[in-house]
């Protein structure tokens, strides 16, 4: 959203996407959200490290671990373009 609005990376209790109305910068739920952000990224890069290690090691990997690994990946997929749509809301 262009109008002040800051998609949050968590969703309300009903399901609902949540957003932060401020002008302040570095405010606490800003903050809090950045850290969220930061956490979320750091997750996927090391999800998709252990499913290269998975996939390009000397055993094969099993339907199961394919299957975790495979929701795991969506789930960050998913929670990077919430951040990269949040981003560019922001972006001036």
């Amino acid at each position: 959203m262009s109008d002040g609005m800051r998609l949050l990376p968590w969703n309300g209790p009903d399901g609902q996407r949540c957003y932060l109305s401020s002008d302040e910068s570095g405010g606490y739920l800003s903050e809090l959200a950045d850290d969220m952000e930061a956490a979320q990224l750091d997750t996927a890069e090391e999800l998709l490290r252990h499913t290269n290690e998975l996939l390009n090691g000397p055993a094969d990997a099993t339907a199961r671990e394919l299957r975790f690994c495979v929701h795991r990946l969506c789930e960050a997929l998913r929670d990077a373009l919430r951040i990269v749509e949040s981003r560019g809301g922001r972006v001036t």
